[in-house]
């Protein structure tokens, strides 16, 4: 929460504000613009607020137990427009709801052990959700001819689906033939069209069963989580009696050699499992993955880096290598400082 910038409140540490005693404060939280949000409430000092937030977080020590708070959001809030839901449409007309969902980050490389690794965690969902012998697949990507590379590795047991833009011929695509071409985003988004994301998000979310998320160097993105999130809610919705849906990330030997340093950012879903517990020395891995993923060390085994350890001890939150929190700490750091909150009356 903060106030517009022509006036800011004073700063103050959620962690510690005596919040029982507000009566209409506004407050402005540095640091919030991230995952350490979650943490305001979550570690704060004050059982009822952690409470709350528990309930609307899940378990910090059972990652199935979480809520899909995201997806459901999503699925109430968001929706495709008609040209777009016309284009997933054009994709699906004639074979159904597909059952799995693969996204895949490449950054225009040609990595061939990730594609192996995503090959084996398809694999792996097919047998563990007993799916018929050759499900339908979404293979959704930032680099489309990725799509032709990987049909020999998958197409043997998968039914490939895929959202080939240069052959559509719906009102989308005729809205933005004339429209300059983003070089520099390239990288980030490959050389289809932007609008071709958005129909790509909501293809990929109509998946029944699961999703698996694979890349080059990160995975389990934030496009990947949201896509995932929104699937799991459509999967136990109205129109579904469906209510088993699972979440995974394919990793590939070279992620795993040393860990997964590689997976960086704030709120990414891996980057907390990257400190010295992390896996090393696997070939390939298929890893369950939470619809609402750990918020800031939640609990036991993730393994917090140095650098953010250091960042968590700024708000009086003194981690263990093992993620655990020295409660004691935390008190006394809140007893120790100084109580700043300045209320603004509105008329």
């Amino acid at each position: 929460m903060r106030i517009d910038d022509f006036e800011k409140p004073a700063k103050t540490n959620a962690l510690c504000s005596n919040w029982r005693k507000w009566k209409q404060p506004i407050i402005w939280f540095q640091g919030t613009t991230d995952a350490i949000g979650a943490q305001f409430f979550l570690k704060n000092v004050h059982s009822g607020m952690r409470k709350v937030a528990s309930e609307l977080f899940g378990k910090p020590e059972s990652l199935q137990s979480r809520p899909n708070v995201f997806g459901e959001l999503m699925r109430v809030l968001i929706s495709p427009s008609k040209d777009v839901e016309q284009a997933v449409n054009w994709v699906l007309d004639g074979v159904g709801e597909p059952d799995i969902t693969l996204h895949m980050r490449m950054l225009m490389n040609r990595s061939v052990r990730a594609v192996r690794a995503a090959s084996n965690c398809i694999r792996k969902a097919t047998r563990n959700l007993q799916l018929r012998s050759k499900p339908r697949l979404v293979v959704v990507s930032d680099t489309p001819s990725l799509v032709k590379s990987i049909k020999p590795d998958i197409g043997g047991f998968a039914e490939v689906l895929h959202f080939d833009y240069k052959a559509y011929r719906g009102n989308v695509s005729h809205e933005t033939n004339g429209l300059p071409s983003l070089d520099f985003r390239v990288k980030d988004w490959g050389p289809a069209p932007r609008w071709v994301a958005f129909v790509d998000f909501f293809l990929a979310s109509r998946a029944k069963h699961a999703v698996v998320s694979g890349a080059q160097r990160r995975v389990g993105t934030t496009y990947a989580q949201l896509v995932a999130a929104l699937a799991a809610a459509n999967s136990i919705g109205e129109k579904s009696s469906n209510s088993k849906f699972a979440f995974f990330s394919s990793f590939q030997s070279n992620l795993l050699a040393e860990g997964l340093k590689l997976q960086v950012g704030w709120g990414h879903v891996w980057n907390r499992f990257a400190g010295p517990l992390s896996c090393r020395g696997q070939s390939n891995q298929c890893a369950f993955t939470a619809v609402l993923p750990p918020a800031w060390w939640d609990g036991l085994w993730q393994s917090p880096l140095p650098r953010d350890i250091r960042r968590l001890e700024q708000y009086g939150i003194r981690l263990s290598g093992f993620g655990t929190i020295d409660e004691n700490q935390l008190r006394s750091h809140c007893t120790a400082r100084k109580t700043t909150v300045r209320t603004v009356t509105f008329i």
